[in-house]
């Protein structure tokens, strides 16, 4: 599938950057971007083992059509270590932990800038802020707006329960008011907002809360379990019943618009122009999907 648009990028999956085991499960999951991380997930003892793993990772990736994407450091700590290691592996995205505030992407994009000038670099690397904080949340407008490179914006979970004091649970409670203010300001500031990780074990909470986040708006979604990916796909992905209704919508209106009506009833709903054009939306998206991401 071709992941050149962000709305298609329904998974993306953070594993440890030195674990030859979990890359194995990594790259047979399924995940649409699988995110290698070189910050919490790797002791600090082993940042040097996983740098010199990322060149042939990322290869797999580009095997199994799939995104690759490295979490490096932040740039005042091991970060420039880290974004030299990533960039000689050249991978589809750079994603930065803790973003908080604009200045962090200005530097980010500038360093990932001349790489890319010095070694002709063709295809731009994404950068992906990770908004783990109560201040990367609220300031996510003026973070997207500090680089061209970036498309999606990514919910924290853990790290952003303890930085409001919350008791964390399984059925996330603490996290949604954030949860619903990310995707309006990430929509706001036109890119795709990413759902934060179910940290939890179990299958059965990672897609309900998945069906969740997609209520409110998500189309894309992090996780930590590979075992969870071919699941949390399928709830990303419209599935038959909800492209049959959405074709009703369509129909419905088109045929109301004919008759020179403004609006159709269709199942208790009235459909206007809204309605409908989320409907079309959705049928595309459904469509791009299933057709491997091609424009038609």
């Amino acid at each position: 599938m071709s992941l050149t648009d962000p709305d298609l990028r329904r998974t993306w999956l953070f594993g440890p950057g030195a674990d030859a085991g979990v890359h194995a499960a990594m790259l047979a999951s399924g995940a649409d971007v699988l995110i290698f991380d070189l910050e919490d997930f790797t002791p600090a003892a082993r940042r040097d083992e996983a740098r010199g793993l990322l060149a042939g990772l990322v290869q797999q990736c580009r095997a199994r059509n799939c995104m690759a994407a490295v979490r490096i450091n932040a740039l005042e700590a091991e970060g420039a270590t880290d974004l030299a290691a990533a960039l000689a592996a050249a991978p589809d995205v750079i994603a930065y932990p803790m973003t908080e505030q604009p200045a962090q992407m200005v530097a980010l994009d500038a360093a990932i800038g001349r790489w890319e000038n010095a070694e002709r670099h063709a295809a731009p690397i994404e950068i992906l802020p990770v908004c783990e904080t109560a201040r990367g949340v609220v300031e996510v407008r003026a973070i997207a707006a500090a680089s061209p490179r970036i498309r999606c914006a990514l919910l924290g979970a853990e790290d952003l329960a303890a930085d409001l004091c919350a008791e964390r649970g399984a059925e996330a409670v603490e996290l949604d008011h954030a949860r619903r203010r990310f995707v309006l300001e990430c929509r706001a500031a036109r890119i795709e907002p990413v759902d934060a990780p179910y940290t939890f074990s179990d299958l059965d909470g990672a897609v309900r809360e998945a069906h969740y986040a997609r209520r409110l708006g998500y189309r894309s979604k992090a996780l930590v379990r590979p075992e969870h990916a071919a699941a949390l796909n399928a709830a990303l992905t419209p599935d038959a019943a909800a492209c049959e209704r959405a074709m009703r919508l369509v129909d419905a209106f088109e045929a109301a618009r004919a008759r020179g009506e403004d609006r159709a009833l269709v199942d208790g709903l009235w459909v206007e122009v809204p309605a409908y054009r989320n409907a079309r939306r959705l049928l595309e998206r459904a469509r791009r999907l299933a057709d491997g991401g091609r424009s038609s």
